[in-house]
């Protein structure tokens, strides 16, 4: 840089800014500051031309101004005017003042692009720096826009200095970082690559920040960077302290950069070449070893820059998930920093633990330190660091263990900190069902964490466990002791209360043979709970009061009295005071036979996915449950409380998605399963607990395979459902054209109803749906892939082409036809980063159509708005009814549709092998019924169905004629309606 001279020093800058320090009061500084700001606007304005060096003193006073809180409106010129200059001061300050006070917006920003147009052609370095560092420090789309296509040049120009590129480097990944879509690296992107061989270590460093970030959006085009970065780091790790003597910190070589290079290979699988990845393992060797050896200085510097390269290398370590050798020394050498002094590494070797015990190879191996651990929840004095031990206490637990950690962790929850008391009892509640050994131990640890930490249990935790006992009769009797036992304490907690009221309630009957727990002593026991409780826990009482007059009639008389009281039939709330009257009447006038059907034990609540894992997630933020544990809990739900096979190589993998998302990461478990075999029956991630806010009654509140459209009503038409957009209501420009892909997509789901949709670099689309006659109901689930949150996340549906002007403009206007009837839910405009939102979405088909509705997604992903418009894979053959026909009814059908527009032919070539199997699960999957013995040629197909709409039903008969020798196919669909047909025979021509 320049030497500044001695004329430079500004004395009257110095004099106005001592004599800013030296005001006594407010006051007095606003009056000297109006008094300077006249001062200066009367020499911009004069008539005498100011000089540089003047020019560039009053842009430093109107700048400080600005930076004590002032508002400055005049000035700008005189700044930019500066840019011209051919002195160095002068031109930083110009610089420095556009970089603070000029708007993007600003009329000025054309004078400001040609002045930096003019630097970075100047070929002077310093002058070349300064317009870089503005363009970086605006970082304005407008910015983007001018200098987005120059400077990847003057970065990989052989003749530009290497202070230069590193300036153009970081400035580059400034644009990219606000305006993605603008800066294209194209043609430049393997010389941007081939920086990281630079001889200059700076310009490698500044590279590398640009490349991963590139890396991170579109890793297919910069993944030979893979090969470079290793070999970089290996002469990095091989080197001594004084080979990169000026790059060398504390005795470590190039720390940053090592870091940098290693997170940059996180972006990627393990290296396929053999030769590159035996050389990353080496240096990951290297660096487990180099942490083993004795520190060469004793200064804290040393041993964080050795301890961040370590930390990054068991990152990158974990990230693989493939070397066992190497999982195993991370462990280890974690496990050495758990006691170690400083409080930072116990909680840093915690938290990389936690990823460890997901992995199949050191899962064993972090167990060894379960000693260590719990008695770092026990004595650690930070609250983040015991939070952490109870993270990894979750973790590390299986079979094995279960028990112990469970134990630990109750014991600790008696004293535990108040902000961490609520996420503990939930991993407890979800540890005691996951690895119960029998259900008395389970139903024993629930009843404890209630009496332990009742403020903290939440209902999805008492829910879980009444459901689990009304499943399980073998634990029913065991129950009903238990918590009778736990009832008799003198302060008992009010969900112990609950609990107790509904066990009771349901299986009193198999204790009341023994005198110490007879009916009456139950409902005496349960009663003298009533006036301490909520208005909740008392609604449930008189419940469970009643359910005891049907399994107890000898307690009728006492029961009736207290609902005959006028505390309950004259109470002020309403839901007591009917609940009270009602109950009362139903026991008087209600025969036996009556009183045991409408009060008879609830049924078995069909098993689904755990709420309290739900619960935990949304506690702890993204990234708190994995999806191993998520399936995990899927398989238990089938019937076994603790089934499913022990940690295997599925589980492992999903662990290690879960633990580092990328491009394949399946954050909505949807994906078909590799196993062969049925399914679990709770297989999709949008089954949900039946315990929901609901109740247990309300079967509309979560989906099983078996109900899913039993609750199903046509969308109601209310004036915020109607989503498919009426003409003139829709902006066209406020949503992206339909992806490329979008029809191929669409293909995908013709024969098919469950699948991952859309899937890119930051977003996954699932969706689960099913079909009953004319009415559809579909679960779409939008995962965010990445650690960054989306904000203003929101999606519509619209109707494209001639669907459009069928649609409803108002929903109560019948005049107008409309095609598909739509309503949805919105979605929570906030999507954590590795989160999964979900939105359900009501189909009503009114008449045939031919076009699909259109999803457009919209958000934003650090700073940038993405709009993201798909086909909703909605197609008329969605609404099939599959008809059973004998051969001569088929026929004669047949036959009666013979006219020339009711019949639709295609002959194509096949796009796949011609599996019969395989054809007859694609016509299966069309919706219709699959006739056997039906056609004269064995060989062929053919297929009845009726589409269901609400207008009218569509008769559909469909015959395929494979020709295996010539790989060709005739398909021909005849129905009651010629676009029926036609659209039916365009949709079947590309699934084959």
């Amino acid at each position: 840089m320049p030497a500044v001279s001695k004329g430079d020093g500004m004395r009257g800058l110095a004099v106005f800014i001592s004599d800013i320090r030296n005001c006594k009061s407010k006051e007095a500084e606003i009056k000297r500051i109006n008094k300077e700001l006249a001062n200066i606007r009367s020499k911009f304005k004069g008539d005498k031309a100011l000089d540089g060096y003047s020019k560039k003193k009053y842009v430093c006073k109107l700048l400080f101004i600005f930076l004590l809180g002032h508002d400055i409106d005049f000035g700008h010129m005189e700044a930019v005017n500066l840019l011209s200059s051919n002195k160095y001061t002068e031109k930083q300050i110009g610089y420095l003042f556009i970089s603070v006070l000029v708007n993007s917006n600003s009329e000025l920003i054309r004078l400001i692009n040609n002045a930096i147009k003019n630097d970075l052609a100047s070929r002077n370095p310093t002058f070349m720096c300064l317009a870089l560092h503005c363009i970086a420090n605006v970082g304005s789309r407008e910015m983007a826009e001018a200098f987005a296509g120059e400077i990847p040049r003057i970065l990989v120009a052989g003749d530009t200095m290497d202070s230069v590129k590193q300036s153009a480097a970081l400035c580059l990944l400034r644009l990219y970082k606000t305006s993605p879509d603008l800066v294209l690296m194209g043609e430049w992107t393997s010389r941007v690559v081939h920086l990281l061989n630079d001889q200059h270590m700076g310009v490698v460093t500044a590279a590398i920040s640009l490349i991963t970030c590139l890396s991170q959006k579109n890793p297919d085009e910069f993944k030979t960077c893979v090969s470079l970065a290793v070999s970089r780091l290996s002469r990095i790790v091989s080197s001594a302290s004084t080979d990169l003597q000026d790059y060398t910190y504390y005795f470590v070589p190039a720390p940053w950069l090592s870091c940098k290079l290693l997170r940059l290979l996180q972006c990627y699988p393990p290296p396929e070449d053999g030769a590159v990845k035996g050389r990353l393992v080496e240096c990951l060797e290297t660096i487990l070893n180099k942490a083993q050896e004795p520190p060469k200085s004793k200064k804290v510097q040393h041993s964080n820059a050795k301890n961040a390269i370590l930390f990054e290398a068991i990152s990158l370590i974990i990230h693989y998930d493939s070397e066992p050798n190497l999982l195993v020394r991370a462990c280890n050498q974690l496990g050495q920093f758990l006691q170690h002094r400083e409080t930072n590494l116990r909680y840093l070797a915690l938290e990389s633990m936690c990823t460890l015990a997901s992995s199949e190879f050191s899962h064993e191996a972090v167990k060894t330190h379960i000693e260590t651990v719990i008695n770092a929840l026990k004595t650690e004095r930070d609250v983040s660091v015991r939070q952490r031990a109870a993270d990894l206490l979750y973790a590390m637990c299986d079979r094995s263990n279960a028990k112990q950690i469970v134990a630990e962790m109750l014991s600790y929850l008696e004293t535990a900190d108040y902000s961490i008391r609520e996420e503990m009892v939930l991993k407890v509640a979800i540890l005691a069902e996951k690895y119960a050994v029998d259900y008395s131990w389970y139903v024993d640890t629930i009843l404890n964490l209630i009496r332990i930490a009742g403020d903290y249990v939440s209902e999805e935790v008492w829910y879980r466990v009444i459901q689990i006992v009304i499943n399980r009769d073998d634990v029913q009797g065991y129950a009903a002791k238990t918590v009778f036992e736990a009832l008799q304490a003198p302060a008992c907690h009010e969900n112990m209360v609950k609990v107790g009221g509904y066990i009771l309630g349901e299986f009193g009957n198999l204790i009341a043979g023994d005198p110490r727990s007879s009916p009456l002593v139950q409902f005496n026991l349960l009663h003298s709970k009533f006036h301490l409780c909520s208005v909740p826990t008392r609604a449930l009482l008189l419940s469970a009061y009643i359910k005891f007059i049907n399994l107890f009639p000898e307690t009728k008389p006492t029961i009736q009295e207290v609902l005959r009281c006028d505390s309950q039939v004259r109470n002020s709330d309403v839901e007591l005071q009917q609940r009270a009257v009602e109950y009362l009447k139903l026991s008087s006038i209600a025969s036996t036979d009556v009183l045991a059907t409408v009060l008879e034990e609830m049924p078995p609540f069909p098993e689904r996915e755990s709420s309290i894992l739900a619960k935990l997630k949304k506690k702890k933020g993204p990234g708190a449950v994995s999806v191993s544990e998520l399936e995990d809990v899927r398989r238990e739900g089938g019937g076994e409380l603790n089934g499913g096979a022990e940690r295997g190589n599925d589980t492992a993998a999903a662990a290690s998605n879960a633990s580092t998302p990328s491009p394949s990461a399946d954050l909505l478990g949807l994906r078909p399963a590799a196993t062969s075999g049925s399914a679990a029956p709770s297989a999709s991630s949008l089954l949900v607990d039946v315990f929901s806010e609901a109740g247990p009654a309300a079967p509309s509140s979560g989906v099983n395979d078996e109900g899913f459209l039993r609750d199903l009503e046509p969308p109601t038409e209310s004036s915020d459902s109607l989503l498919v957009e009426a003409p003139g209501e829709s902006d066209p420009e406020d949503s992206a054209a339909p992806l490329p892909e979008s029809d191929e997509l669409l293909n995908k789901f013709v024969c098919k109803n469950n699948g991952v949709l859309f899937e890119n670099q930051l977003l996954q689309i699932g969706i689960k749906s099913e079909y009953r006659q004319n009415l559809g109901r579909m679960y779409l689930f939008y995962g965010n892939k990445t650690s960054v949150q989306f904000v203003s996340f929101s999606t519509a549906i619209s109707c494209p082409g001639e669907l459009q002007s069928h649609i409803l403009p108002m929903p109560h206007l019948d005049s107008v036809r409309s095609q598909l009837n739509v309503q949805t839910k919105p979605v929570e405009p906030l999507v954590e980063g590795g989160a999964q939102v979900q939105q359900v979405i009501n189909i009503e088909c009114l008449t045939d159509f031919s076009e699909a509705p259109l999803l457009n997604i919209k958000f934003r992903y650090g700073g940038a708005l993405q709009n993201i418009t798909l086909k909703l894979p909605v197609t008329i053959n969605k609404f099939f009814q599959p008809t059973e026909m004998a051969s001569q009814d088929f026929f004669q059908r047949w036959k009666q549709l013979s006219l020339p527009q009711q019949e639709a032919q295609k002959i194509f070539k096949a796009n796949q092998g011609m599996d019969t199997e395989l054809l007859k699960a694609k016509l299966l999957g069309l919706g219709c019924a699959l006739l056997q013995n039906v056609d004269p040629n064995p060989e062929n197909f053919v297929c009845a169905g009726v589409i269901q709409t609400k207008a009218q039903q569509v008769g559909c008969l469909l015959r395929l004629e494979p020709n295996a020798q010539a790989q060709m196919y005739r398909l021909t669909l005849r129905s009651s309606k010629d676009t029926v047909s036609q659209r039916l025979c365009e949709l079947l021509a590309l699934q084959f």
